[in-house]
């Protein structure tokens, strides 16, 4: 049965002119895309205790084969003023249980004139934070997102509103540079403001408080360089899971200031962020809010090979604070440093690896190790 909108007569810009022929069914404007990461990291481990729970949960023993990611994206414009995006992640995982299908972006852009210049996106995607928690896993260099600005929000994504505007130069700039392989963040607008619930991905909302955010960001084309300065901030009230035996406020203020830094790789590249703030941290068996801080400088080098493009990568972060969205807020104290190469040998496949030397101290009980990691991307 054709839809609604395979009949409805369509415009020809933000005047509402009338054309007379039909648009295009709705299902015809959709696009299926996505990609898969499988990695092990027990190579030369030298600490089975070493772990990394807001990260990669196979690091540490026994490991073994892992799917770290298993995604489809289902994403088009079905009207002039409407975009639709899906992506369900089929490598889910509750405790011992793999593979689980979960939600991970569900949302529409609502846009108020033809250009495309202004919109509104709506329903559970990523939350307009710094630069790394933009930018896709399938995109990013290093394994893993820093300890540093992924704390602000586990798996980056809430449900909520934001309103986002950029022009069309920008936006074009922002497609190119994912597309040409320069590791781009996407397209989340030169503005971002709006709010969300506050608490992790796929969880029910615990107060009526909201969180409230703002972020500027621009590329600037320099020559044959691409320049990308970013900054911005969140404020919100946030309410810990806590165990028994411990006491708590019910809410506990949780806001945060970033600043954001990207030369893109031609051929030579540089990345870095920095946040500070404050949140919840565990202090004696009471939760509290307690300043934090952390960030990361990554260098790198692309460069196109009778092999594919080779891109090696050296990347160092740190992060002292407490991590709202484990049980009871723990204290954490991370000083990582991550060393590897990814060899995209076409565009539909890509190969990466890399020596990870991790300190990690949580709630005072020091954890330190190296291991050497290796994953496989599939692009489709």
């Amino acid at each position: 049965m054709p839809s609604p909108e395979s009949t409805q007569i369509g415009f020809t810009g933000s005047t509402g002119d009338k054309r007379d022929e039909p648009e295009t069914p709705w299902y015809e404007r959709l696009n299926l895309r996505g990609y898969t990461q499988l990695r092990y990291n027990r190579i030369g481990a030298t600490n089975p205790h070493l772990k990394n729970d807001q990260g990669d949960k196979s690091i540490g023993a026994p490991g073994g084969f892992f799917a770290r990611r298993a995604r489809i994206v289902v994403h088009g414009d079905l009207v002039w003023f409407f975009s639709l995006y899906l992506q369900p992640d089929f490598a889910g995982a509750i405790q011992d249980t793999l593979n689980i299908a979960q939600m991970r972006d569900w949302y529409g852009d609502i846009f108020l004139e033809k250009e495309k210049r202004f919109r509104f996106r709506v329903g559970q995607q990523k939350v307009p934070y710094g630069f790394e928690l933009m930018q896709s896993s399938s995109n990013r260099l290093p394994f893993d997102r820093t300890d540093g600005m992924n704390s602000a929000f586990v798996n980056e994504r809430d449900l909520g509103v934001f309103f986002m505007f950029e022009t069309p130069d920008v936006r074009r700039r922002f497609k190119r540079l994912v597309e040409s392989g320069l590791k781009g963040s996407g397209d989340f607008g030169m503005t971002a403001v709006g709010i969300s619930n506050g608490q992790p991905l796929n969880t029910r909302e615990k107060n009526d408080n909201k969180h409230f955010f703002g972020r500027v960001t621009y590329p600037f084309d320099v020559g044959s360089q691409t320049l990308e300065i970013g900054g911005g901030g969140y404020t919100g009230r946030y309410v810990p899971s806590v165990a028994d035996g411990f006491s708590t406020p019910k809410e506990v203020a949780d806001y945060r200031v970033h600043g954001t830094f990207v030369l893109y790789p031609q051929p030579f590249g540089v990345q870095i962020e920095y946040n500070v703030g404050y949140g919840p941290e565990l202090v004696g068996d009471r939760i509290e809010r307690r300043p934090l801080d952390g960030g990361y400088a990554m260098a790198m080098w692309r460069q196109r090979t009778g092999l594919g493009y080779m891109t090696p990568y050296v990347r160092a972060h740190r992060y002292d604070g407490g991590k709202k969205f484990e049980q009871n807020a723990p204290r954490h104290e991370v000083r990582e440093l991550n060393i590897g190469v990814e060899w995209q040998i076409r565009r539909w496949v890509e190969l990466t690896t890399e020596l990870m030397a991790s300190d990690r101290t949580v709630n005072g009980k020091r954890e330190e190790g190296r291991l050497l990691r290796l994953q496989l991307q599939f692009n489709y």
